[in-house]
């Protein structure tokens, strides 16, 4: 949590006068049970009404200056704390972005999501409240003992034992709530996560009718989250009443031996009225600096978890990280990025590349060694989980190969800069992801000063021209978040042609074809065929249709090159590829490619 109060940086006259009028304020509160002594003693025994007069104008005074000092504070305390939760969460998203899929899939989405909204409130709370009250509390706590032995030293004594038995009472609390506020939050991701899976699948859960056993599942998760939180909130919740009872008892004490004293003539009415209501001030205090307490409980545990996120050190190794400061400082210098620049396509060798994934016992790919020459189009096939995605992920970096290398032109991506690297590769993943705004903002993610015909020609090359040219407002159509306006084929065709716009040296159709029909796809590949400027293409599919016409066909199985060849050649030598192709096409007519019928 202290490593995160560098983000009050620039903040710093906020945090200082936030509590310094705060202080003020307390000062002036101070001094009201003095001045009502005064009226008491002076102005009412001795029947001095212009005195009585006078000293109320004084509290209306002390009271005035009193919330001017407050108000200011709490506007230099609210502007420091919204800015360090601006600053905190624009770090922390950056740094979330810096990190490889191995950490995401580590981390997992629901947590990061609450502690970039949930826990990142939780701190700002707990900042704010900090600088308006963690030290005018104890201020004024002080400065009522302090005040209390000018009036009379003995009377004060209950007050020496008093403000340490509730500081053991207040901070022990604290101590022992801490960690069990971290559990609360990490309760709090499991309900997030569950949450946001059942939405995201509302429709297979609907499908196969476990609507009931998902509501009782999301019941489970959200009632142990809830007893998590009653069990904390007791114990919390006995910081109330435990100082209540000890001040209460302070004030009786006080109140009996101010008896006495006054009885005998040491004390007069007045000062023990002082006296009483340092005591309920402190009472007052206490009960803030408790309920304080447990807010900056909660913000100490979310910040930690908040300082977890930023220690998670990305997993991809290489001179990417100085790579991309210096590429971003050049960049800057010469006054921005233009728009990706287009070399020849890129070669791309597979040298005996094995990877393993985070927590998994088992590789995910075995040796794989294969080269695909500038230009050349290289389609991947094989089962369900035996490596395909994996393979084109290590091209990009999303993942890092734990052993053997990737070479991009004859070097190897890891010596890339991130951006650099991703500058020369279009990808098209498997699941199609557009964004809130217009169908011509979205292609533009590919090439930010792209021309309106270069867009129509991606649209063209994709497939997707013909729908786009049918909408009224064209390129300007409205795209909602996710594309959820758009068919399914219609936001894959989009996806093509955003990675298409940016003109790619490598580009990269990993099963990204899956929702359009036969004619579309074979339509797509010739576009691809007759581009200009020819990327070395990589397609992943489950049809053998998709990339029977690839100069070299890779065949997975189990994470394991099964073939590499050409599709007649594969027919003729690799059992895989001939069990998946004969399993699409009927075999007495495989020769000519004819479908099987359904």
């Amino acid at each position: 949590m202290k490593k995160l109060l560098i983000f009050l940086k620039g903040y710093e006259k906020e945090t200082v006068l936030a509590p310094l009028f705060k202080m003020l304020e307390a000062l002036f509160e101070l001094f009201v049970p003095l001045v009502m002594a005064a009226v008491i003693d002076t102005g009412i025994a001795g029947g001095d009404r212009f005195y009585i007069v006078r000293m109320c104008l004084v509290l209306v005074a002390l009271g005035i200056i009193g919330l001017v000092c407050s108000i200011t504070a709490q506007y230099f305390a609210a502007k420091a704390a919204t800015g360090f939760s601006a600053k905190l969460r624009h770090s922390l998203f950056a740094h979330i972005q810096s990190l490889s899929y191995t950490e995401m899939d580590t981390a997992g989405i629901s947590t990061l999501i609450t502690r970039m909204t949930s826990d990142i409130n939780q701190v700002q709370s707990g900042v704010n409240l900090v600088l308006r009250l963690f030290l005018r509390s104890p201020f004024i706590v002080f400065g009522a003992m302090i005040m209390a032995f000018t009036v009379d030293v003995r009377a004060a004594v209950p007050f020496v034992v008093t403000i340490p038995l509730l500081s053991i009472v207040v901070f022990g609390i604290m101590l022992w709530t801490i960690p069990m506020y971290k559990k609360v939050q990490a309760a709090l991701d499991k309900v997030l996560g569950l949450t946001r899976e059942n939405l995201t699948g509302v429709r297979v859960i609907r499908a196969f009718n476990k609507e009931e056993e998902e509501l009782a599942h999301f019941q489970e998760e959200n009632e142990r989250l809830t007893d998590l939180q009653k069990f904390v909130g007791r114990i919390s919740g006995l910081m109330n009443p435990v100082t209540y009872v000890i001040v209460n008892g302070a004030v009786i004490v006080l109140l009996y031996t101010g008896a006495l004293q006054v009885d005998s003539g040491v004390l007069t009415q007045g000062e023990v009225v002082a006296l009483v209501n340092y005591m309920s001030q402190i009472l007052v205090e206490l009960v803030k600096l408790a309920n304080l307490i447990i807010t900056v409980t909660r913000a100490i545990a979310c910040g930690n978890r908040i300082q977890s996120v930023f220690e998670m050190q990305n997993s991809l190794t290489g001179a990417a990280a100085k790579e991309i400061g210096a590429q971003e400082k050049t960049e800057a210098e010469k006054g921005g990025r233009k728009g990706p620049g287009r070399d020849d396509a890129c070669s791309v060798r597979f040298s005996h590349v094995s990877l393993t994934y985070a927590g998994a016992g088992k590789e995910a790919l075995t040796d794989i060694d294969f080269e695909a020459s500038a230009g050349q189009t290289v389609g991947i096939i094989g089962g369900t989980g035996s490596g395909k995605s994996s393979i084109v992920n290590l091209i990009p970096r999303f993942y890092d190969a734990t052993q053997g290398e990737v070479l991009l032109d004859g070097k190897n991506v890891k010596s890339y800069g991130l951006k650099e690297l991703r500058e020369k590769i279009g990808i098209v993943p498997q699941k199609a992801v557009l964004f809130e705004g217009t169908i011509e903002e979205n292609l533009r993610w590919g090439k930010e000063g792209a021309t309106e015909e270069e867009l129509w020609k991606a649209l063209e090359i994709a497939q997707a021209k013909d729908f786009v040219r049918q909408k009224e407002e064209g390129l300007k159509t409205p795209v909602a978040p996710g594309g959820r306006n758009l068919s399914g084929g219609q936001r894959q065709r989009l996806t093509i042609a955003r990675a298409l716009v940016k003109d790619p040296q490598v580009l990269i159709l990993d099963d990204s074809a899956s929702a359009l029909d036969f004619a579309t796809d074979a339509a797509l590949r010739r576009a691809l065929r007759t581009m200009e400027k020819s990327p070395t293409v990589f397609i992943v599919s489950q049809r053998t249709s998709s990339i029977q016409h690839a100069d070299q066909i890779i065949v997975l199985d189990d994470g394991h090159v099964a073939g590499i060849g050409t599709h007649q050649k594969l027919l003729e030598t690799c059992p895989v590829y001939q069990e998946i192709y004969h399993s699409q096409f009927d075999e007495s007519v495989a020769g000519k490619g004819g479908k099987k019928d359904a």
